[in-house]
């Protein structure tokens, strides 16, 4: 199992990024997947969860800014993250969800919101 972040960067706040996450060695169609993030100082945050359907869930924090989605022909999950602010700043990371949790992370992407 492989999962690779990437798209992460600088960007001003109030600025978008958008994070994809190449996966490999399973079936990624059959699996819900989650972001999660780790701002400095910081524990872990659940930031957004696809599952099978296609249905999501957003931490507050993101809710109407960030739009999760996945291409299960490409084996690709997406974070589309938009009206960015400082406190956004992280280390982000895709995992896959197996009966209820995270089993592999990736390296993670990381996100810097600032002037």
């Amino acid at each position: 199992v492989q999962l690779v972040e990437s798209g992460g960067g600088l960007v001003q706040p109030g600025g978008s990024l958008r994070l994809s996450c190449a996966a490999s060695g399973f079936a990624f169609s059959s699996y819900w997947m989650y972001w999660v993030r780790q701002g400095p100082g910081k524990g872990l945050e659940w930031v957004s969860r696809i599952n099978l359907d296609g249905s999501t869930y957003y931490v507050d924090s993101v809710k109407g800014r960030f739009t999760i989605s996945r291409d299960n022909a490409k084996n690709t999950l997406y974070l589309q993250m938009d009206s960015l602010k400082p406190e956004d700043t992280a280390l982000y990371y895709c995992t896959r969800v197996n009966y209820g949790l995270p089993d592999y992370w990736g390296q993670g992407t990381q996100v810097t919101v600032s002037s």
